[in-house]
Formats: C-alpha cells, sequence, structure tokens
C-alpha cells in the first residue's frame, strides 16, 4: 500500500477528519471528473486553460482541490472540454 493510502486510512480513523473528508466528496468528484475528460482527450492543463480563457495555475489549483469553483467557471470548462455542464440532484 502507498504511503498516501496508508495516511489517508489512519487519518481517516479521527471522526473530525472522516466528517470533513466526507463534506468534501463532491468537490473531489468534480476535480476527478475534470482531470479525467482532460486526459481523455489528451490534453494539458495550459491546453484546457486556453480553452477556457484561464490561467494553467487557476486550473492547476482547481485539479488540485484547492479552489471553490463557481458555476459559471465549470461551465467555461466544460465548454473548453467541448462537454455540456449539467448538474443534478440526487
Amino acid at each position: 500500500m502507498n504511503s498516501y493510502r496508508a495516511h489517508l486510512e489512519q487519518s481517516l480513523e479521527d471522526p473530525e477528519f472522516r466528517a470533513e473528508w466526507a463534506a468534501q466528496e463532491t468537490q473531489r468528484e468534480v476535480m476527478a471528473s475534470i482531470v479525467e475528460a482532460r486526459i481523455a482527450q489528451g490534453l494539458s492543463q495550459k491546453e484546457l486553460a486556453d480553452r477556457c480563457g484561464m490561467k494553467a495555475a487557476n486550473l492547476c489549483r482547481l485539479e488540485n482541490g484547492n479552489g471553490n469553483p463557481s458555476i459559471s467557471t465549470l461551465a467555461k470548462i466544460a465548454h473548453g472540454l467541448g462537454k455540456k455542464l449539467q448538474i443534478t440532484f440526487v
């Protein structure tokens, strides 16, 4: 098991950490979707950022989970990927 996974599993034993981790699940899913779609299209962060009219550093921050993108920003990223942003409540 890699050190990240081991550290995460150990950290998840702490109830406060586990609650915060769970609260951020949607953000992680959105960021993972962006990364997966970008990679599937063979795009670098810079290429996608250029398509979206944003700085590569800002896209990098979002992909790393260090930002809270607006719906407008997510729509720009979707458009840059040739996709449509769809938000659903399940």
